[in-house]
C-alpha cells in the first residue's frame, strides 16, 4: 500500500508544485531553476513541457482558462493558446528574491510565497484576491513552502523551510485572514527539512522531506502517522491525483547535489507515485 512507484525519468532540476486537473484528469507541476512546467496525462501516458522564460516556482489552474504563476518576476497570468505571461504583480521587485511554493484556498484566492538566494528572513507570503488586489500576510519568512487547508476549512498550514516549521493559523474562509500563528510540526535538529505539503480528506498533512529520502503524513495533532520511503534524497512536494484521488504523486530535485551523490540515485529529479490507502481533497482554481 506505501509502495512508490516510478513513474516519469524527467531529472528535473528543481521539480516542485504539482497540481492534480481533475476535470482534464492531468498532473501539472514545474522544474523551477530551468522555467518550464510539465503536464502529464497518465491514461495516455504521455507529458508535454512548456518553457516560461523565467524560474517558476508555482502555477494554478484558473477559473477563467489559464494559469496564475508565482515566478521569479512576481505572479503572473499564462495564456495558454499564445503561451505568454502577463505579469500582474511584483512585491519584491527591490530585492534578490522569487516566489517559490503557492496554492489556491477554496474560495479561489492564490497564496504565494518568497525566499531570497541567501535565505535570510526577508521574505513573505503573499494573498492574491480575485480583484487582483495583493496583500501580505505574514512576513519574516526565509523559504515560504508548503500550504494546505483544513478539510472544514478552518486551519491553514503553512511551511518556512530553513527553521524547520511547519505553522499552523487559525483561517477564516469568508475573508483570508489568518490568525493564531503556532508551530504544527517542528524539527530543529533534524538534517532534513519540510517542504510542499497537501492535506488529505481524513485531515492528516503529507509533507515532502528534503534531504530526508521521505514523505512524512503528521495526523492533526501533528504527530508522525507514517513515512514513506523515497529513492531519492530531496523529495520537494506532494499532491493527490487520479480519478479517486487516492494516488499521492511526490516530486522531487537533483539541483546540488555531487556526481557520487547523483551516481547513487539515478533517479533523483523524477515523478514518484504511492497508493496509500486514503484520498486527498480536490484542488480549487482561482477565482479571477
Amino acid at each position: 500500500m506505501n509502495e512508490v512507484e516510478h513513474v516519469l525519468a524527467v531529472q528535473n532540476d528543481l521539480g516542485e508544485g504539482p497540481l492534480w486537473d481533475a476535470e482534464a484528469g492531468v498532473l501539472y507541476w514545474v522544474d523551477i531553476n530551468p522555467g518550464r512546467f510539465y503536464r502529464w496525462d497518465p491514461a495516455a501516458a504521455q507529458y508535454e513541457t512548456f518553457a516560461v522564460g523565467v524560474p517558476v516556482g508555482a502555477l494554478a489552474l484558473r477559473t477563467k482558462g489559464g494559469m496564475v504563476l508565482a515566478t521569479k518576476d512576481g505572479l503572473a497570468f499564462w495564456d495558454t493558446e499564445t503561451q505568454a505571461l502577463d505579469f500582474i504583480a511584483h512585491p519584491e521587485a527591490d530585492r534578490p528574491s522569487r516566489f517559490n511554493d503557492g496554492k489556491v484556498d477554496r474560495q479561489g484566492r492564490f497564496w504565494a510565497g518568497t525566499m531570497t538566494d541567501a535565505r535570510s528572513p526577508t521574505g513573505a507570503l503573499y494573498r492574491l484576491d480575485p480583484d487582483r488586489a495583493l496583500h501580505t500576510m505574514v512576513t519574516g519568512v526565509t523559504v515560504s513552502n508548503g500550504i494546505g487547508w483544513s478539510p472544514d476549512n478552518r486551519t491553514m498550514y503553512y511551511t518556512d523551510s530553513t527553521p524547520r516549521i511547519i505553522y499552523a493559523y487559525d483561517f477564516d474562509p469568508a475573508t483570508g485572514a489568518i490568525s493564531n500563528q503556532r508551530p504544527f510540526v517542528h524539527t530543529p535538529g533534524s538534517p532534513d527539512v519540510p517542504d510542499g505539503l497537501t492535506v488529505d480528506s481524513e485531515g492528516f498533512i503529507w509533507s515532502a522531506r528534503w534531504d530526508g529520502w521521505r514523505v512524512v503524513r503528521y495526523d492533526p495533532d501533528g504527530k508522525v502517522e507514517r513515512e514513506i520511503p523515497v529513492p531519492a534524497q530531496r523529495p520537494t512536494s506532494v499532491m493527490f491525483g487520479g480519478p479517486n484521488l487516492d494516488e499521492l504523486y511526490i516530486t522531487t530535485a537533483r539541483t546540488g547535489l555531487s556526481t557520487t551523490e547523483l551516481e547513487g540515485q539515478p533517479k533523483a529529479g523524477d515523478l514518484f507515485r504511492v497508493r496509500p490507502g486514503v484520498r486527498g481533497l480536490p484542488e480549487s482554481k482561482f477565482a479571477g
